[in-house]
């Protein structure tokens, strides 16, 4: 028990640290099967997960296991199935008569647990899920091309995923892609000197996704492809979905026609969730894990991550996992433990580093942001300087306002609590915040509140 606990929080963990393509695909399916003596046996779908754990993930997977268990562990992936129901294993003579409709052919570029009805809507994606639930339901009619952009995390690959599933249940012929596999399949047509299948594969769909699109930048062959692709299927009213981390405008090194192109149809993006919906969506995944949590632990998992739907959920598996795991009463004490190292280390981030890096954020110089102008222009980055200093350089209140100009500490505090306040509200200040501190760690990093 304490083994199979522990593989739970590890889960946890990786769904918070991995992209949530990779996740889905090769992680997320994977099964604690025994412990023996300090040796863990995770079982997978097949050889090609198998594989890919061992390649990727074995000494992460390795060393948070070596951490929870506070001994040193082996970690072995094998393929692992189940026994199929007795039930289930129906003679040809015991299956459905010839009147009953075939069922539909299995889309393996799909995931079928991605759905509209397990999506949860908030202001921060409701025109994307609308727009998204047009095009399911008139493919190629309602908005073509369709463009996602936002953060990691926000929805964007559910989104497609959705549309694609409830198209290929309506009888659509749907591929669903990264951008990545579309340049790998490129590239093995043209080293095997045959792009004919290349080509059918990509044009003869009713529905292509594309995820992650941005990753086609700089590859000039990809680029050319890409286009003529486009082209075929949106002459011939084919649907097009696309996923990006930014707007099309802001592909920069996107050619001008593809720029132009992706802005053809509708542009709709995901901001980070706000708290109310950061609640729903807890209260959606602990539902889906059938455990009861109180509205204190999901309130102090809201509050710390809030940067995107992954940590979010990630956040409350692992929560849920160390709480099993330690024996501990499940509050908010324990999410303050449970998450403490999902926190960045502020250590090596010093105070004029966040001073300049607002100003400069802000189109401010730093001068003007420690004067005494008391200006919206001025106030609002001098207090987001506040709250950066207070969050993440862990600094008293006394301290900040030494450093902002000799500011009393009331000030300070008061700027700290006006900023929280409105991240709620504003979305284009919290990931305003949320670029701030990717340029402050050099990565990105969740939203927090300590």
């Amino acid at each position: 028990m304490m083994a199979n606990k522990a593989w739970q929080a590890a889960l946890g963990q990786l769904q918070i640290e991995t992209p949530r393509s990779s996740f889905d695909a090769w992680v997320k399916d994977a099964e604690f099967v025994a412990y023996e003596d300090g040796s863990f046996v995770i079982g997978v779908n097949n050889a090609y997960a198998r594989d890919w754990l061992d390649d990727r993930l074995k000494s992460k997977v390795t060393r948070l296991l070596t951490s929870m268990m506070k001994r040193t562990v082996e970690v072995q992936f094998i393929v692992w199935q189940e026994e199929a129901p007795k039930e289930a294993l129906l003679t040809k003579s015991e299956e459905v008569s010839e009147e009953t409709t075939p069922p539909i052919a299995e889309n393996r570029t799909l995931n079928p647990n991605y759905s509209f009805d397990n999506f949860v809507v908030g202001t921060s994606n409701r025109l994307a899920q609308a727009a998204c639930l047009a095009v399911a339901e008139r493919p190629g009619e309602a908005y073509n091309p369709l463009f996602l952009y936002g953060r990691v995390g926000l929805g964007k690959t559910h989104l497609m995923q959705a549309i694609g599933n409830r198209a290929h249940q309506d009888g659509y012929r749907v591929l669903f892609v990264s951008s990545e596999e579309f340049t790998n399949d490129l590239v093995q047509a043209i080293r095997g000197q045959g792009t004919q299948p290349f080509r059918d594969k990509y044009r003869q769909v009713d529905v292509l996704l594309i995820d992650d699109i941005q990753f086609i930048l700089g590859k000039e062959a990809t680029q050319e492809e890409f286009f003529h692709t486009f082209n075929t299927l949106h002459r011939q009213g084919k649907q097009i979905v696309m996923s990006c981390d930014r707007a099309p405008k802001s592909l920069s090194s996107l050619e001008d026609r593809l720029r132009s192109r992706f802005s053809w149809g509708l542009t709709a993006d995901l901001q980070a969730p706000d708290r109310a919906m950061r609640l729903a969506i807890l209260r959606s995944k602990a539902a889906g894990l059938g455990r009861k949590v109180s509205d204190e632990v999901l309130d102090a998992v809201a509050e710390r991550m809030q940067s995107n739907v992954r940590e979010l959920e990630g956040a409350l598996t692992r929560t849920l996992a160390y709480a099993d795991l330690r024996g501990n009463p499940l509050d908010a004490n324990l999410v303050e433990e449970a998450l403490a190292d999902l926190i960045p280390d502020p250590r090596d981030l010093e105070p004029d580093k966040i001073l300049k890096t607002v100003a400069e954020s802000f189109g401010i110089s730093l001068e003007r942001m420690l004067a005494r102008d008391r200006s919206r222009q001025v106030a609002l980055p001098r207090q987001v300087a506040m709250y950066l200093l207070r969050e993440d350089g862990r600094f008293s209140l006394p301290q900040i306002g030494r450093m902002l100009g000799g500011r009393d500490h009331t000030t300070v505090m008061y700027g700290c609590e006006k900023i929280t306040g409105l991240m709620e509200d504003d979305e284009r200040l919290r990931n305003q915040i949320l670029d701030l501190r990717e340029q402050l760690y050099g990565q990105p990093v969740p939203i927090y509140s300590r």
